[in-house]
């Protein structure tokens, strides 16, 4: 176990203070690994949360002041941490990664997105200069990952990528903590008619073909997560389907799991597209943590996962009246559909657990600092 005064410090000028990935999985693993963990975001003041010191930055204006002021703010406190390794997680903190290299610390790149495929699809940046902006960013990128003591990705598809810059790449997953969102001994019998879908709501993830699906089922969708563009909400609430979708906003993740115990099933349904095909979404290895099955996009990566673990059903995301049936199917077949999420838990005790995945951080950080 390490010595206390290791001191480890992430940073982040997007994500919340609270995000899965940084602050519930990283940093609590580091923490009771004896890592002395502090994460400075978006947040109003210092102090501590459950043993993270948490070192504030404002909130900006827009994305051209968190790129400008709140870079430099961050730079800042980073230096006051004076921690023996910084961990970043947003690609726009490339340059202070390779500033703190040039103070001479050890510094982790976190890379929880393909961010060059990923801008193909920015809805914000003029279509025009999609290509260009993609093609630049990854050149970026390459050439700071190689200077770096370690990249971290969320998926074994961008590991890949930066293997070929950087040897000292490794995948930690995005996998779900085996606890956090399963409820033992859930009687499907008292399951509600319904399935769910929880996370960022948008075209793009499918949500005009699964309320067109849920208008052809005499089911409920549960809908938690918030739209990305107040359009796209206006588009699913003008469909006949919308009458029987439960809209629950953003919520915590103990309102997670009883969303999850309540479904029979839990909807993947991205659309194809260079930053969906070979992602992994967080929210496929939660539903089968919670041990229901799944009706996700028939991508070869995912059939691989869903159809190899038989724990759910792969259709075309954009066949409403495909999901319609594999819907229909999951609440006419409740004993199949039970098993089917008991095959999703046991895979994910067995291998798609964060459990697993964190031995990999703390090995890692062992190693920079042996």
């Amino acid at each position: 176990m390490p010595a206390h005064n290791n001191k480890v410090c992430h940073l982040s000028s997007v994500h919340p203070v609270h995000d899965t990935r940084i602050f519930h999985k990283e940093c609590k693993t580091l923490l009771s690994a004896g890592y002395d963990v502090t994460l400075i975001v978006q947040h109003d003041g210092d102090k501590e949360i459950e043993g993270i010191k948490i070192k504030e930055i404002k909130k900006p204006l827009n994305r051209k002041e968190r790129m400008l002021k709140t870079s430099k703010q961050l730079y800042k406190r980073a230096l006051e941490c004076n921690a023996n390794i910084y961990h970043f997680h947003d690609p726009e903190l490339i340059p202070i990664g390779l500033r703190l290299k040039q103070k001479g610390k050890k510094v982790i790149y976190d890379v929880h997105e393909d961010v060059p495929r990923q801008i193909l699809a920015k809805h914000w940046i003029p279509g025009f200069l999609r290509t260009s902006i993609s093609w630049a960013v990854e050149r970026i990128e390459n050439y700071a990952a190689h200077r770096f003591d370690y990249i971290v990705t969320a998926t074994p598809y961008i590991r890949d990528r930066f293997l070929k810059v950087n040897k000292r790449t490794i995948d930690v997953n995005n996998f779900p903590i085996l606890t956090e969102l399963y409820t033992p001994n859930v009687d499907w019998d008292s399951k509600e008619k319904s399935v769910c879908y929880v996370g960022g709501i948008g075209g793009a993830r499918g949500i005009q073909e699964m309320v067109e699906a849920i208008g052809m089922t005499d089911c409920t969708l549960l809908l938690a997560g918030k739209f990305t563009l107040s359009a796209e909400r206006e588009t699913a609430a003008s469909k006949d389907g919308w009458h029987q979708v439960v809209e629950l906003g953003h919520i915590n993740r103990n309102d997670v799991r009883k969303v999850l115990s309540r479904s029979m099933a839990g909807l993947v349904l991205f659309h194809p597209g260079p930053n969906h095909t070979n992602a992994q979404p967080n929210k496929m290895f939660e539903y089968m943590s919670a041990s229901i099955p799944i009706i996700t996009s028939n991508f070869p990566l995912w059939r691989k996962i869903v159809e190899g673990n038989n724990c759910g059903i792969c259709v075309n995301p954009l066949d409403a009246g495909k999901i319609a049936k594999a819907i229909n199917w999951i609440t006419s077949n409740p004993e199949k559909a039970r098993r089917m999420g008991e095959n999703g838990r046991k895979a994910v005790e067995k291998k798609y657990n964060w459990e697993r995945e964190g031995s990999k951080l703390t090995q890692l950080y062992g190693r920079l600092l042996s």
